[in-house]
């Protein structure tokens, strides 16, 4: 069963305190433990992948009639309080292991190394009905 985890960035249950006002360290912290995750779960055999995103100051949204031009808009988008930051699919025996990856993933390190209580959308990746 394939589970897509979606991290999105902005307030967490524990940290209130945006990314880029942490310490260079706690920082580096957090993205250890990311590749950790990644690393540990290549390693199982269950990362199928995973990717950061550039954040929203880089976004496009693009929408189109089919017919004319594409109306593309460009980020940043001041009214989202929060964006998708990155994700992880995953291959996995049931969903509970899917919502077990998740609450590791939720336990980041913040600032001090405290975990954040990250909120992760788990969310089984559907196939194609059959033709």
């Amino acid at each position: 069963m394939k589970y897509m985890l979606v991290k999105t960035y902005g307030e967490t249950a524990h940290c209130d305190l945006p990314l880029p006002e942490w310490a260079p360290e706690d920082i580096a912290a957090h993205i250890d433990f990311q590749r950790a995750l990644g690393a540990q779960l290549a390693a199982s055999g269950e990362l199928v992948d995973a990717q950061g995103l550039a954040g929203p100051e880089q976004a496009l949204i693009v929408h189109s009639d089919g017919r004319s031009a594409p109306v593309v808009t460009d980020g940043p988008f001041p009214e989202t309080k929060e964006f998708l930051a990155g994700y992880w699919i995953v291959d996995v025996d049931s969903p509970e292991r899917a919502v077990e990856i998740a609450a590791q993933a939720s336990a980041a390190p913040g600032p001090g190394g405290a975990p954040i209580g990250e909120y992760i959308e788990v969310r089984q990746v559907m196939s194609a009905p059959e033709a």
